[in-house]
C-alpha cells in the first residue's frame, strides 16, 4: 500500500448551513470509506432530525458495495428515509435512479442529479453555499 491509497474517498465540505451534510466523493470508494460515510451521516442525524445532503462526485471510480454489510445498507437506507429531505448529486455517474430504486416508493426523500457544470444550481436548490477552506 502506498500513501495515496490511504487517502479517504469521502471528504466533508464545510457549508453555511448546519443542517446540510455535504461531501466530495473522490475516486474509488472502499467498503471502509462507505462504512465511514454511514457513521458520519448518523452523527449528522443525531445533531439534526432533518438534513439535506449534497454529494459531489470527482473522478468517481465505483464503490465496493459487495464488501459493505447488508445490515449497514439496510440501516443506512432506513435512516436516510427518516432524516433526509433533499439530496443533490453533482457529477457523474448519475446514481439517482439506483438510489430511488433502493428507497420505498412513498419515500419523502427528494433526489436530484446535477451535471458538474450545474453545481451552482445544486447549491441554490439546497439554499446553501460551500465555505472556502480556512
Amino acid at each position: 500500500m502506498n500513501y495515496l491509497e490511504a487517502v479517504p474517498a469521502v471528504r466533508r465540505i464545510d457549508t453555511d448551513r448546519d443542517d446540510l451534510f455535504a461531501i466530495d466523493v473522490v475516486g474509488h470508494v472502499t467498503a471502509a470509506d462507505a462504512e465511514n460515510l454511514f457513521g458520519l451521516l448518523e452523527a449528522a442525524y443525531a445533531l439534526h432530525p432533518k438534513i439535506d445532503v449534497l454529494v459531489r462526485l470527482i473522478d468517481h471510480d465505483g464503490v465496493d458495495w459487495v464488501d459493505v454489510s447488508d445490515e449497514t445498507l439496510e440501516q443506512g437506507t432506513a435512516l436516510a428515509v427518516e432524516h433526509v429531505g433533499r439530496c443533490a448529486a453533482v457529477g457523474e455517474p448519475n446514481w439517482v435512479p439506483s438510489a430511488q430504486g433502493l428507497l420505498p416508493v412513498s419515500s419523502p426523500v427528494e433526489l436530484r442529479h446535477f451535471e458538474a457544470k450545474d453545481e451552482a444550481s445544486a447549491w441554490e436548490w439546497l439554499g446553501a453555499r460551500p465555505l472556502a477552506p480556512r
